[in-house]
């Protein structure tokens, strides 16, 4: 017996360093990734001051000038991989971080309305006066908000899986629920690193991917999804960029008077950000373009980067110079 009890100590014992070697390696990854993530967002972009607090961006290219819109999670840095991944160098892209998010300024009582403003303010600064606007997710609502505040400053408008309306359906119950969860992974740097880390295929379907796109993604495309996933971090600097899409009202109605000419991608299988957005945007908006996808999930961009390259630098080429 005792014997046996000796053993039952030991493996013990054993099992417990092991857990403790596993944590000091996991540890050690931890701070090696979020070291390179902090220094990643360090230096490399512009910060202004504004009325509506400081207001980072980045710039890049040359040619007709863009201001590319991150979504949710995002930053000057999520805007740089949309524009090379939907632009190519003859353009001059612009991208700022939103309200909350890295090093812009968020106030409280802050609106999409006053991202907008902020926008232009940006624009003044950078002498530049008209622009080619390109959104993504919840990048929509301050770039459709910009369009119908500054029609004049806008040569034309693309929305890829961009959010537009508020509804109360089920499937927007759902959306939000995958929202509220992504804000509270949002809040803490090893909550979201350890998601990210070890549970990649999980948190794409949070980001509005089904499994079905997911399990069709190339290779290429899943390094450029994983990729997307781990320039999130660190969200510590993002969470109150995020809360604040969470929370922030919608254009809703107020795109109808938009008159700029719109491109708008979306998939039928979004769950993040869902297809009635689309929907309500091709319809309320005048003379609005709808290319619509059976397959992509929120994750369209990827899945279908070449065809939507495409089509987005003939829209901007279409109307940069009227």
């Amino acid at each position: 017996m005792g014997k046996e009890l000796s053993m039952v100590k030991k493996i013990v014992c054993w099992i417990l360093i092991g857990l403790v070697i596993i944590l000091a390696l996991i540890s050690v990854v931890y701070i090696s990734d979020m070291s390179q993530a902090y220094q990643r967002v360090t230096g490399k972009s512009e910060v202004i001051n504004s009325p509506y607090g400081d207001i980072e961006y980045k710039e890049g290219g040359s040619g007709p000038n863009v201001l590319v819109i991150h979504g949710s999670g995002g930053g000057y840095d999520q805007g740089e991989l949309l524009a090379r991944a939907v632009l190519n160098e003859q353009f001059h892209w612009i991208a700022p971080s939103r309200f909350g998010y890295l090093k812009s300024t968020f106030n409280e009582g802050a609106t999409f309305d006053h991202q907008a403003h902020a926008y232009a303010y940006l624009l003044d600064q950078l002498e530049i006066k008209k622009v080619a606007v390109v959104a993504i997710s919840h990048g929509g609502p301050s770039a459709l908000l910009f369009a119908s505040l500054y029609p004049e400053r806008v040569s034309s408008l693309t929305l890829i899986s961009a959010g537009v309306n508020s509804s109360n359906n089920q499937e927007q119950k759902q959306a939000n629920r995958q929202g509220n969860m992504l804000m509270t992974i949002f809040k803490y740097d090893p909550l979201y690193w350890s998601i990210a880390k070890f549970f990649k295929t999980k948190f794409m379907e949070i980001m509005g991917a089904n499994d079905a796109v997911i399990a069709s993604l190339t290779p290429s495309q899943k390094r450029m999804a994983e990729h997307l996933i781990d320039y999130m971090n660190p969200v510590s600097l993002r969470s109150a960029g995020a809360s604040f899409d969470n929370k922030a009202s919608m254009p809703n109605e107020r795109i109808s008077t938009i008159k700029t000419p719109t491109l708008i991608f979306h998939a039928t299988d979004d769950t993040l950000q869902l297809y009635h957005n689309a929907e309500y945007a091709a319809a309320n908006i005048q003379g609005a373009r709808l290319v619509s996808f059976n397959k992509g999930g929120h994750l369209l961009v990827f899945v279908e980067q070449g065809v939507i390259r495409k089509i987005i630098e003939k829209h901007i080429g279409d109307y940069v110079y009227k």
